[in-house]
């Protein structure tokens, strides 16, 4: 999976990178079609904005958290994503298996 990392009014230091990087590789366990996510990390007045697209086969999704801390917000990025993630593992999972279900019904 490619991360591209992008600060507006911050400094992307190399510990913000690993944790980052770190954080990412959660949703690459839970779904291994991600090919790539472009996270910004903004600070806006006193408030800490982490946002990210993940673009993974069918679907790109979406995601933003703001937090007093950098690092909460990384924490409540990647919560949402993960769980964005697995609700989108189980619709196409759920998906398939309404359809052979409907098959052996037929039947």
């Amino acid at each position: 999976m490619q991360i591209n990392l992008t600060g507006h009014h911050i400094e992307i230091t190399d510990s913000l990178r690993n944790y980052v990087n770190e954080k990412m590789e959660k949703l690459q366990r839970h779904f291994d079609k991600v090919s790539n996510t472009h996270v910004i990390l903004s600070l806006e007045n006193v408030r800490h904005k982490a946002e990210a697209t993940v673009h993974m086969s069918g679907n790109d999704i979406f995601a933003d958290s703001i937090e007093d801390d950098m690092y909460a917000a990384i924490d409540g990025l990647v919560d949402k994503l993960d769980r964005q993630v697995k609700k989108h593992k189980e619709k196409l999972k759920d998906h398939h298996h309404l359809k052979s279900s409907e098959v052996v019904e037929d039947i």
